[in-house]
């Protein structure tokens, strides 16, 4: 039985798709009548260590939820101090995020401390057990944060198996539940009107922040291909840079696609992202790599077809040809599913979207959760 609950990861005032999610997963826990608040960070990397422009939100603080801004991902002393005031709290389960080998020690250290006072247990939500970006130190780091937990949850089988290299503790898959706080979605042209877009152009849309892994530049190489260049289509890219956007520029000159790429690389405000993603005809994930993504449960929410690469567990969540198109991480696949898409046309997936909707519910997450916990 759970009474009490704490969640351990990204939230206000820290921007980003991890924020909004232990967000809403807090809010979602106390709509069941579950006693739930996250400890966020008030250091989460040391500026030199993040990649973009800031890690903090410009926007109020979300209503209804208890935030406590208290970690400090490398002050030992710290960890220990709030390890300690979980261990007296007593909460029936802490739900820790971990994404990345850095935070290791310091999400480790706290939940060992915490789990001393016999009652309290651990599941750890797991978005990537092996980091797309490797580092010495990342294997051992991730051995001593599964050696402090009772339990995982992921959002895919590949994550799944990723855990199984580190312990034989419980670990079940829950997908990821699609995100809803973006607002209902709006028509194309008023999308398009507000941020001044053609009506009849064919527009396709890469969104979130670039990284080598999530494979733009494949998807640049493919709208310079004769077939893309024949439909006209653009691409709108939207998201942050984390990493040296040069390349990237040079690229575009080189391919010669500077009339049909369409930059808007700054942080986008969550009531902002509804005008790009149903602005868009087709939203494109070319990604080399991948665990699970938090574009898709968006791309859901605004009923827009997708075209995914088969990595990871991409395509666990996009049922080919009814949901969108999957194909293999190539220049040329890429650009064949492309066309693929505008030849079936919206409509066909339409149908198909709004019935896999129902399988991502928040409240599920949450179950599973409880399931999982009477299992420890």
């Amino acid at each position: 039985m759970v009474n009490k609950l704490v969640i351990i990861g990204p939230a206000w005032p820290l921007r980003g798709g991890l924020s909004a999610f232990d967000e809403k997963l807090a809010v979602t826990f106390s709509s069941m009548g579950i006693d739930s608040s996250i400890e966020t960070f008030s250091l989460q990397y040391p500026n030199f260590l993040f990649p973009g422009k800031t890690q903090y939100s410009n926007q109020p603080a979300p209503l209804n939820i208890k935030i406590s801004a208290s970690i400090n991902s490398i002050n030992p002393f710290n960890w220990i101090k709030i390890g300690l005031a979980l261990k007296r709290l007593k909460p029936d389960l802490i739900i820790v995020r971990y994404w990345i080998p850095f935070l290791a020690p310091c999400l480790g250290t706290i939940c060992r401390l915490a789990t001393g006072n016999k009652k309290t247990k651990v599941i750890a939500i797991v978005d990537n057990m092996i980091p797309h970006e490797r580092r010495i130190g990342d294997s051992l780091f991730t051995k001593y944060f599964a050696g402090a937990v009772n339990g995982f949850l992921t959002m895919s089988d590949k994550v799944k198996q990723d855990v199984k290299q580190f312990s034989h503790k419980p670990v079940i898959v829950s997908p990821h539940p699609i995100f809803d706080h973006f607002g209902k979605p709006i028509s194309k042209l008023e999308a398009r009107n507000i941020i001044g877009i053609e009506s009849n152009d064919k527009v396709i849309l890469f969104f979130g922040f670039i990284r080598k892994y999530k494979g733009l530049d494949l998807l640049l190489a493919a709208m310079a291909t004769p077939a893309i260049k024949n439909l006209g289509i653009k691409l709108m890219v939207v998201g942050e840079f984390y990493e040296d956007a040069t390349p990237y520029h040079s690229l575009i000159e080189q391919l010669g696609i500077q009339d049909n790429v369409i930059l808007h690389t700054e942080f986008v405000p969550d009531a902002e992202v509804k005008n790009y993603v149903c602005s868009a005809d087709f939203i494109i994930q070319p990604y080399r790599n991948a665990t699970q993504s938090g574009v898709t449960p968006l791309a859901y929410h605004f009923e827009k077809p997708m075209l995914v690469t088969n990595v990871g567990g991409l395509a666990a969540t996009v049922p080919n040809g009814k949901v969108g198109i999957v194909v293999e991480p190539t220049i040329a696949a890429i650009a064949d599913g492309i066309v693929q898409l505008y030849e079936l046309g919206e409509s066909h997936f339409t149908p198909y979207i709004m019935e896999e909707q129902k399988k991502y519910s928040w409240n599920q997450m949450a179950e599973n959760f409880l399931t999982l916990h009477q299992q420890l």
